[in-house]
């Protein structure tokens, strides 16, 4: 499990979202590699993450060190690398970072065969935070050796460009806690207009009432909902800082839905393991009467496979006498 305390205080406070959500909510990339890189991953694939940290050799015979955000191995068919890294704005010097992260994490894993060296580029992407009409939707690197030319794409994933609707129906769960991005362009509106500002919770609520789904149906652990609102609630600290209303009006939804959906549940769960262990002890003490199982079906409302284990479970806990088996009777033949 990732520390999230020292996570969040590393980097930027985005970047460092986006490796916890890597870390602690790993199933969760294998949709976004689906959507950025039209894959078809089906989800149950095996992930190994490589070190973030690389060294690049400078001229001066000095190592420089570069942290990416992320790079890993999908184990589908084939193995296939991949380096995803989040960016809040687009700057001129991003692509020279990719082209330098990406050249190294090739080296890191080339091979020298008969005098030549092999390198195989990861298939990288960028997801950009904030993007508007000039942001475009695939970046390229031009390698030039000779006269020939290689061209090295590099998709571009926009948090823009995804409705809740997208996102849930995709299983884009891990731009969730980016999503508060869409809206940043109308923090100060929704800071004076109380009307404005309930829109926005609402739409916030429906992301909770949505998680708590996906939980209950067994699509997301605990962990995974749980996390996914804390990294909201990270990047809408820092991202609205200057907006008080709008920080405490949706933190109190997440927050406060969080602690009545727990408690809810911690309760139910209660109820449902007191049921069970009262219809255990009915069972028990039914076979400590010697009842018959189906009787005990019935009475118990309990499968007789159910049955029969606790049954087993008392005898070799001396709890219960093992019945005698009958004897047979000996074996006189036919008389003739």
């Amino acid at each position: 499990m990732t520390d999230r305390k020292n996570n969040i205080s590393s980097g930027t406070p985005y970047d460092a979202v986006f490796r916890t959500m890597l870390n602690d909510c790993t199933s969760l990339i294998i949709p976004l590699v689906n959507e950025v890189f039209h894959e078809h991953y089906v989800g149950n694939e095996k992930i190994e993450f490589d070190p973030n940290e690389h060294f690049l050799n400078k001229q001066d015979g000095n190592l420089q060190e570069r942290i990416t955000d992320t790079s890993f191995v999908i184990y589908g068919d084939n193995p296939k690398n991949y380096h995803l890294e989040c960016q809040t704005n687009n700057d001129n010097s991003m692509l020279v970072r990719m082209f330098e992260y990406d050249t190294q994490i090739a080296l890191d894993q080339g091979e020298i065969k008969n005098n030549i060296l092999e390198v195989k580029f990861p298939n990288s992407a960028i997801l950009f935070l904030r993007s508007n009409a000039s942001t475009p939707d695939k970046m390229q690197i031009k390698i030039c050796v000779g006269e020939e030319s290689l061209y090295q794409d590099i998709p571009v994933m926009k948090v823009k460009d995804y409705s809740l609707k997208d996102i849930f129906d995709k299983k884009l769960l891990f731009l969730i806690p980016f999503y508060i991005f869409t809206h940043e362009s109308k923090f100060a509106e929704y800071n004076k207009d109380k009307e404005k500002l309930e829109i926005l919770k609402e739409e916030y609520g429906q992301i909770k009432k949505q998680l708590e789904e996906l939980c209950t149906n067994k699509e997301i652990t605990e962990y995974t909902k749980i996390t996914i609102e804390e990294m909201s609630n990270s990047v809408l600290e820092n991202l609205a800082r200057k907006y008080e209303n709008v920080k405490k009006g949706v933190k109190d939804v997440m927050v406060g839905q969080v602690l009545d959906y727990e408690a809810k549940r911690i309760r139910n769960e209660g109820i449902e393991q007191g049921i069970e262990k009262g219809r255990e002890e009915l069972v028990q003490n039914m076979l400590l009467e010697n009842t018959k199982i189906s009787f005990i079906v019935k009475v118990a409302k309990m499968p007789e496979e159910k049955v029969q284990n606790i049954k087993d479970k008392m005898i070799r806990e001396g709890k219960l006498k093992e019945p005698e088996k009958a004897k047979k009777a000996p074996n006189k033949g036919i008389k003739r």
